[in-house]
């Protein structure tokens, strides 16, 4: 979602550090949920759902500018500071609270899982972030 205003201005901004994230496709997570939906064996079960590989956001904005041939950067900014810009852009103050909060989290591993779940459910390798950026750079 933050794709244009990065290609826009040229950076991502946050206030992750070097935070790993897990993010995976939606398609990704749909497939997971039909089978948890379509097959026996999960009732009562939780599933942490995350990409196969996670990644920051400064290589988040490396993998654009490879692809997309602009320069990107990742600027980290304090969890105020970050706030301020999301509340700058329009977003109603709780919302850029809890994304600046969710952020700051993200810098002490609070999105980052490795256990590899979602790829087990779906019976194959979660889509790359590298593949992500293209799907999405395509529009």
């Amino acid at each position: 979602m933050a794709l244009p205003a990065a290609l826009e201005h040229g950076a991502f901004v946050g206030a992750a550090k070097d935070g790993r994230f897990s993010s995976a496709a939606r398609q990704d997570y749909a497939e997971a949920a039909a089978v948890v939906l379509a097959t026996d064996g999960h009732a009562g079960e939780t599933y942490e759902l995350a990409a196969d590989q996670a990644f920051t956001l400064a290589e988040l904005a490396a993998e654009v500018s490879r692809q997309s041939g602009k320069a990107i950067v990742y600027n980290d900014l304090s969890e105020a500071a970050y706030r301020d810009v999301l509340t700058g852009a329009g977003l109603p103050a709780d919302l850029a609270a809890l994304l600046a909060d969710a952020d700051a989290a993200a810098s002490h591993g609070a999105l980052f899982d490795d256990g590899g779940a979602l790829g087990r459910l779906i019976g194959r390798p979660t889509t790359s972030m590298q593949s992500l950026v293209a799907t999405a750079l395509r529009g």
